[in-house]
């Protein structure tokens, strides 16, 4: 693929300059500066399963149904996806972790009827299947925990053992886990590299992996990746209370 006749012929515009950013684990990233207008950001998937048309899709169902601040989708197809660029670097002093707290407590206020998704999507390179479900402890045990197991073990990465283990441990969870009031819109994929801030504010989520879910997941996933630190959490608690046991157990759990 020719990058810069592309996007033009895509888009129409004429494209003064292309540079190679760092990020992104599918594909490769790169500014795009059109001769009038604002920088854009383009990715590009030569792989043998290419899905940026996924992201695409996830990137406009959630500007379409949240106040999120993620790039706008300006053409997506499996292999190349043009997006605004919004500004800002992965730092994250306490007014923007606080900003943080405050778009995804009010993220995870946008609920649906069941748990997942109409239609699959992904995180990182993974795909990630949401079959409807009424309930959110068996739709986490057979749609994540079970189903990465087994893409594991098919890949070679997880031995069959653990996934044994992992079985015993998906048909516990009731005992665990709680159900949540409702299902929660989530970002899905909220590390370090995934977020900006600019201005000691929240500038822009990355690279989501959008499906409705326990909030608690997304909660855990914040943790497990330290990206932001208590700060966060205190100001989530006082805009969506944490229910008890989440820090003690089922955090370890997700």
């Amino acid at each position: 693929m020719d990058l810069r006749l592309e996007i033009e012929r895509v888009t129409g515009l004429s494209i003064r300059d292309i540079r190679s950013l760092s990020g992104g684990s599918v594909g490769q990233v790169y500014q795009v500066q059109p001769d009038n207008g604002a920088q854009l950001v383009a990715k590009v998937d030569d792989g043998p399963d290419p899905n940026l048309d996924v992201e695409a899709f996830m990137l406009d169902y959630l500007l379409e149904h949240s106040n999120l601040p993620v790039p706008q989708s300006l053409y997506g197809s499996p292999r190349l996806l043009i997006m605004s660029c919004l500004p800002g670097e992965s730092v994250f002093p306490v007014s923007a972790q606080e900003h943080a707290a405050q778009l995804l407590a009010e993220l995870h206020e946008v609920t649906s009827p069941s748990f997942g998704l109409d239609r699959p999507t992904l995180i990182g390179g993974l795909h990630q299947p949401n079959d409807r479900s009424e309930a959110w402890i068996p739709f986490f045990a057979e749609q994540r925990l079970l189903y990465m197991a087994e893409q594991g073990v098919a890949s070679g990465r997880l031995p069959e053992e653990m996934a044994h283990r992992l079985e015993k441990l998906a048909a516990q969870l009731a005992g665990w886990l709680e159900e949540p009031p409702s299902p929660s819109l989530i970002h899905g994929d909220v590390w370090t590299t995934n977020v900006l801030a600019a201005n000691g504010q929240i500038s822009g989520f990355l690279d989501p992996a959008i499906y409705y879910a326990s909030p608690e997941i997304e909660l855990a996933f914040i943790s497990l990746f330290s990206t932001f630190s208590e700060v966060f959490f205190k100001r989530y608690h006082e805009l969506r209370p944490i229910s008890p046991g989440f820090f003690e157990e089922r955090r370890d759990i997700y």
